[in-house]
């Protein structure tokens, strides 16, 4: 049996080179150009689009997620606080509480 081995497979190639990852991380630390690519901010869908143009490559949107957590970023989220808090009032609110 000189033909068989016990290799274990390669896996599937990368959809994306090393130069073209780099390039993806360059394009969202920089962010999206309204008027180049008509968003304020990226989505992952938008990202996908532009993957697309860019380098021709097509892949789904939970791809680009995971290209892009491969890569070291995580999704943001922004806090919601109304426009007419008091952080002074907050703060003498805080210090009026009794312990527990």
């Amino acid at each position: 049996m000189a033909g068989l081995s016990n290799r274990y497979s390669a896996g599937p190639t990368p959809l994306l080179n090393s130069e073209q990852k780099a390039e993806l991380a360059r394009m969202v630390r920089k962010g999206p150009d309204l008027e180049a690519d008509g968003v304020v901010r990226w989505r992952c869908v938008d990202l996908k689009r532009k993957i697309e143009d860019r380098f021709g490559v097509v892949m789904h949107e939970r791809t680009v997620g995971k290209q892009l957590a491969a890569l070291g970023f995580r999704r943001l989220s922004v806090r919601p606080q109304h426009p007419k808090s008091d952080p002074l009032a907050q703060e003498a609110f805080k210090k009026t509480l009794p312990r527990r």
